[in-house]
């Protein structure tokens, strides 16, 4: 069977660093931290009280206040990066076939500070039930993408994927095999989160997952650092447009690259610590390449998942030696996160774009924060420490990875005619 190429035509961000698409990539290329003391709530109480929140951001700027009351903030960040990357792909709507355009979106966790609000409210009541009848519309993670179909017309295959933190790359592997396949021209694929509330931080914090570093917030995200104790929890989204080559050509689209290839395995291992020797994450990786129909050679830059835990960072780093051999010492290898946060179901969107200007701008973003050396960890790879370099990036491969031992590669190259 002949495969269809599928191509990035177009791109949205809104992130702890940059609210835009070209500000995204200004704080990535530049280093720049997005943590910070909470600002959402008060978390004085909390044993961590920072995080990568979205900065200088009213929703009525993008969003009517009517409209957006009827949105939790994941899916009004949905709705904003996808109105950027949509203007961007310059897709005309009245000369398209919705029918063969969908929406498949990523979100890890969803409404959560609807659902927190409306329980709260509730318990903190007499008893009676009085619940807003919007509580379940916002709460659910598949609004988003109903909403997203419903704004554009989009007829196609609509839904979400929830695999944890790798919800957006399996949406946008979902999305390719869709249009490779034959099945749909064109895909609104990413994913957004918004978990910066009480119960996210107190949540994380249970689990001992969170970084407690509150005297050093813009610090604390330091991936491959030996002092790593946790990852900074971020919120954001990130949109790509995904199409046919042959449409995107035939209407004269800016190509920003190519999607070649994505996988997902998972470790059958535990519910969220990853396999120790990163079995999982480097199947994933090989059989991402099987599926670009590209050797470990042919890649020369990784954006990993790398979220500064003790146990992530190791096995990861394993994997990557293990599947690309002693290409892994030519390799560039980073983690936005160290810039970012992690941004749960939607990281993958957001690490995407990192690789895709990576591949367009041949300069890979760094992994900051790094102080200190890690003997767990071979000081003999390039992990692009403090500041970005530049470099000949043909392919990109992003690593994203989640709860449940659910693992996801995909790999994106410059175009070829």
């Amino acid at each position: 069977m002949n495969l269809r190429r599928v191509v990035v035509t177009g791109l949205g961000a809104l992130t702890p660093i940059g609210n835009n698409l070209q500000e995204y990539w200004d704080g990535l290329a530049n280093g720049v931290s997005g943590a910070a003391p909470i600002t959402r709530f008060d978390a004085s109480k909390f044993k961590t009280q920072f995080a990568c929140e979205i900065k200088n951001f009213d929703v009525e700027q993008y969003i009517d206040k009517k409209e957006a009351r009827k949105m939790d903030p994941f899916t009004q960040y949905a709705m904003i990066v996808v109105e950027e990357a949509m203007k961007d792909s310059g897709l005309d709507l009245e000369n398209i076939d919705l029918h063969r355009a969908g929406v498949i979106w990523g979100s890890g966790i969803g409404g959560l500070k609807t659902f927190q609000d409306e329980v709260t409210s509730f318990a903190h009541g007499d008893g009676t039930p009085r619940f807003n009848p919007f509580f379940i519309p916002k709460m659910i993670a598949d609004i988003s993408a109903g909403f997203l179909s419903i704004k554009y017309g989009f007829k196609g295959p609509n839904f979400v994927t929830v695999s944890a933190c790798a919800s957006a790359t399996n949406a946008l592997i979902d999305a390719f095999n869709y249009i490779r396949l034959g099945k749909a021209d064109i895909f609104i694929s990413g994913g957004s989160e918004a978990a910066v509330t009480e119960a996210g931080i107190g949540g994380f914090n249970a689990m001992k997952a969170l970084s407690q570093r509150n005297d050093s917030p813009e610090t604390a995200s330091r991936p491959f650092d030996k002092d790593r104790e946790g990852f900074v929890l971020g919120e954001g989204a990130g949109a790509l447009i995904l199409e046919e080559y042959e449409h995107a050509k035939a209407r004269g689209a800016k190509i920003y690259a190519e999607l070649v290839g994505g996988a997902m395995t998972a470790d059958a291992h535990h519910i969220t610590a990853p396999h120790p020797e990163g079995e999982g994450a480097g199947n994933v990786m090989k059989l991402a390449l099987e599926d670009a129909g590209l050797t470990p050679e042919d890649i020369d830059y990784i954006n990993v998942h790398g979220t500064s835990t003790p146990l992530g960072d190791v096995s990861e780093v394993k994997a990557i030696q293990k599947v690309f051999g002693p290409h892994a010492y030519n390799l560039n290898i980073s983690s936005t996160k160290s810039m970012t946060g992690h941004l749960l179901g939607a990281a993958g969107a957001i690490e995407a774009i990192a690789a895709i200007f990576a591949v367009q701008k041949d300069l890979v973003p760094p992994t900051i924060n790094h102080f200190t050396d890690d003997e767990n960890l071979d000081t003999k790879l390039n992990l692009t420490f403090n500041k970005a370099q530049e470099r000949k990036v043909n392919a990109a491969l992003s690593n994203t990875f989640g709860f449940g031992g659910h693992n996801c590669s995909i790999i994106f190259k410059k175009i070829a005619e």
